[in-house]
């Protein structure tokens, strides 16, 4: 869409609505499993069908995950909450209804500061935190007289995270989703897969000229699965109402689908109002009563969160904000790194390796630090071996660690031995090793004393052939000086 300046004169207004799929092992009210990729309408039962007679029954553990991502997000919890049914009708939705939370929902009035491009910071209102479960999924490209109806996603648990109108720009969109996937993958409430529909969102977007404080006609952009296309959403439908605006139109407030290969949104129906859906409250659930002592449990078990471990990593070890983003955004690292931690000489060594030579052989094998067959404990004392001058940190990387792999519980320096990786300590082979290569190269002895330094690089090299990678290098190089002299 081609614009000229009038867009400089609008200001975007947006808000998220983000549903998380949360990672329980069993749906919200019913004992089915909440497993991606099952066969169709395998996981399935009586509550699932509405059957008559069949009720719902809560899962406990969806109402503490719930609370976690809460508190997470600065919210006040809602110790006394209720489940209300939200009536409509469509094929993946057997009881004609979604038991949802209305107005009386689990978390409020939370908020949650994303960091931007330019390294300004944004704090954006959370408005709500609702449980609810998620309907079923209509198929229509299977059959060409029959759209086919799969149930196993009909009850799996679902939290919808709703903002208050606070984003000014595609780029605020992006960073709050991508702060709160981080946030639910470090808390364990959700795998956070856009891709396969565990976090998704809907976009609400309207457009007010520059210094109004007055809210315009807003258009909900639906199903919105990854943050690439929440920014090509946002940018193509403000776009889309300065042109009409400036064209002296009208935006009709309606829902709208993204079509990802063009990059366009288009309607799909006119937008609902909320007494659209009759909300009353579910006469099948009673009131969720929050205890204090339950509540003070589950804040007593919160970890750290992701910018307070960064800021920890950053001040203690002095490594850069990317480097200390690593752990912080990695549970299973930071674990590892907490575990070799009291075993290592040199702290900042063992982040220097997890982040450079390990991270590198992890991504090779396509693992993640938990399936890596080095225990924390045996990459510490390897390390330890490396500082101590006993192995040289290739050898360790190139054979040492990879024969840690295959041994379990193995002497990581006993191993180092039985394998003749250990630095040779005899002086009178070293300086042999070294008379050797400098004769062989008369030339290049020649051209280093003229000033040619680079050179130095090709002795140090051949003498470490010749011992087998087994010299220190800093103690080798002073003994090619010296005998260069």
């Amino acid at each position: 869409m081609s614009l000229g300046t009038s867009e400089n004169n609008y200001e975007l207004v947006s808000g998220l609505e983000i549903h998380v799929q949360l990672n329980t092992n069993t749906k919200i009210f019913s004992a089915d499993s909440a497993s991606f990729g099952a066969l169709p309408n395998q996981n399935i039962s009586t509550v699932s069908l509405a059957l008559p007679g069949a009720l719902p029954k809560l899962n406990k553990e969806v109402v503490a995950k719930a609370i976690r991502i809460g508190l997470a997000l600065n919210c006040t919890i809602n110790q006394i909450n209720h489940f209300d049914r939200k009536n409509y009708f469509y094929a993946d939705l057997p009881k004609g209804y979604q038991i949802t939370q209305d107005n009386q929902p689990i978390c409020i009035n939370g908020f949650l500061e994303v960091e931007l491009a330019d390294g300004s910071a944004k704090r954006i209102g959370i408005n709500r935190i609702h449980l609810e479960e998620d309907a079923g999924k209509s198929i229509h490209d299977q059959d060409d007289n029959y759209s086919l109806v799969d149930l196993n996603r009909a009850g799996v648990p679902l939290i919808e995270i709703v903002t208050e109108p606070d984003i000014r720009s595609a780029e605020e969109a992006s960073a709050l989703l991508a702060e709160i996937r981080k946030l639910v993958r470090h808390l364990n409430v959700s795998d956070g897969n856009m891709e396969e529909g565990s976090l998704r969102c809907d976009a609400n977007i309207s457009i007010r000229p520059m210094g109004s404080t007055e809210f315009g006609t807003r258009c909900e952009v639906k199903n919105l699965n990854s943050m690439r296309n929440v920014r090509r959403a946002m940018d193509f439908e403000f776009g889309r109402q300065v042109d009409v605006i400036s064209n002296g139109g009208r935006i009709i407030q309606s829902t709208l689908n993204f079509d990802a290969d063009k990059g366009t949104t288009s309607p799909m129906r006119t937008k609902e109002e909320a007494n659209d859906y009759r909300y009353f409250a579910d006469p099948d659930l009673q009131p969720v009563f929050i205890s204090n002592d339950w509540l003070t449990e589950i804040k007593a078990a919160m970890p750290a969160l992701p910018n307070e471990i960064s800021k920890k990593m950053m001040s203690e070890f002095g490594i850069s904000k990317a480097d200390a983003a690593l752990f912080a955004e990695d549970l299973e690292l930071l674990n590892y790194f907490n575990q070799a931690l009291p075993i290592v000489n040199t702290k900042k060594t063992l982040i220097n390796w997890l982040i450079g030579p390990i991270r590198a052989v992890l991504s090779e094998k396509s693992i993640s630090i938990s399936e890596y067959n080095v225990k924390p404990e045996q990459l510490a004392i390897a390390i330890n071996l490396v500082d101590n001058k006993k192995i040289t940190q290739k050898i360790a990387i190139q054979q040492l660690l990879p024969a840690v792999e295959k041994h379990e519980n193995v002497d990581v320096a006993g191993l180092a031995q039985s394998l003749n990786l250990i630095i040779s300590e005899n002086g009178d082979e070293l300086d042999r090793f070294v008379d050797e290569v400098l004769s062989k190269y008369p030339q290049q002895v020649e051209a280093y004393k003229k000033g040619k330094k680079g050179v130095l690089g090709l002795f140090v090299g051949d003498v470490m052939k010749l011992a087998k990678g087994k010299a220190d290098a800093k103690r080798l190089n002073d003994l090619i000086l010296e005998k260069l002299k």
